[in-house]
């Protein structure tokens, strides 16, 4: 299987080496991701500066520090690029640079936190699975889903869940223009209670922009919020499904079209007076 890799918090970024280290059992792994951070780029793309491509020594990154990237050992060499751009950039480099003839496969993750309802709007981690299966290959976004700032990320809870499951939801029945969603809880292994496919849930925040006040007193504004909804008022979603210490599978089709609306809106707009034109 040919694999390409991305991530929206850097190359150097451990749940990328995690990810990596896993889907090495699958087949080839070829990674191609941004050279900093770009949480919440969305599915951004970069269209008026120039992408610039360098190779990088990943056994190098790895090898530094491999403890700190949730092994004990290296995942051994991997063909690696690293890209002034966004997420959906680096996909459409992999598949030029990396894989010229496709690939079968693109993950992107882990991400350092959760992509939960509403959140995967805004995640940049989501939208390298979405160009991904825009570009019609099967793809998958996994995040790991802790809610406390600073607390530990269970990147091995993630390794140990990724080698039992990854074959089986990278071989699953799949269709185009779908991606999947992938929410693993942060906490021990022995923790984990199983898996449930759920539905987007919800995730609304409250004082989304704080105003502040520069050394100067000039006003600025701070954008985060602290999150609205409860997770009991769900039942079947994925922010429920983590909520309990299950991993959340959650399938996403790239069409957003709201068809039980389409019938109501025609026949409104069948039923609408017609005016009529200055020369009709």
């Amino acid at each position: 299987m040919r694999i390409l890799i991305t991530n929206d918090d850097g190359i150097r970024a451990a749940g990328l080496a995690v990810l990596a280290r896993a889907a090495q059992h699958l087949g080839t792994v070829k990674i191609v991701a941004p050279d900093r951070e770009r949480s919440a780029c969305s599915h951004g793309m970069t269209l008026r500066d120039p992408l610039r491509v360098k190779p990088i020594d990943w056994d190098a990154i790895t090898q530094a520090a491999p403890e700190a990237y949730g092994m004990e050992t290296p995942s051994g060499s991997i063909e690696a690029y690293e890209v002034n751009g966004l997420p959906v950039d680096c996909v459409n480099v992999g598949l030029t640079v990396a894989w010229p003839d496709g690939c079968d496969l693109v993950l992107s993750g882990i991400n350092h936190g959760p992509n939960l309802g509403f959140d995967v709007t805004y995640s940049g981690t989501v939208g390298g699975a979405m160009e991904g299966a825009i570009n019609g290959v099967r793809s998958i976004a996994v995040s790991m889903a802790v809610f406390v700032d600073g607390a530990p990320l269970h990147f091995r809870t993630a390794a140990r869940w990724l080698e039992e499951r990854l074959e089986t939801i990278a071989t699953a029945p799949w269709e185009p223009l779908t991606f999947l969603n992938v929410n693993i809880p942060a906490i021990a292994y022995e923790e984990l209670r199983g898996e449930r496919v759920a539905v987007m849930g919800r995730r609304v925040y409250e004082d989304r922009l704080e105003e502040r006040s520069d050394p100067w007193g000039r006003p600025y504004f701070w954008q985060g919020g602290v999150v609205a909804m409860s997770a009991a008022d769900q039942p079947g979603t994925d922010v429920h499904a983590v909520s309990e210490g299950f991993v959340s599978l959650t399938p996403i089709s790239l069409d957003w079209t709201a068809y039980a609306l389409s019938d109501a809106l025609e026949r409104s707009m069948a039923a609408a007076p017609r005016h009529p034109t200055p020369n009709g």
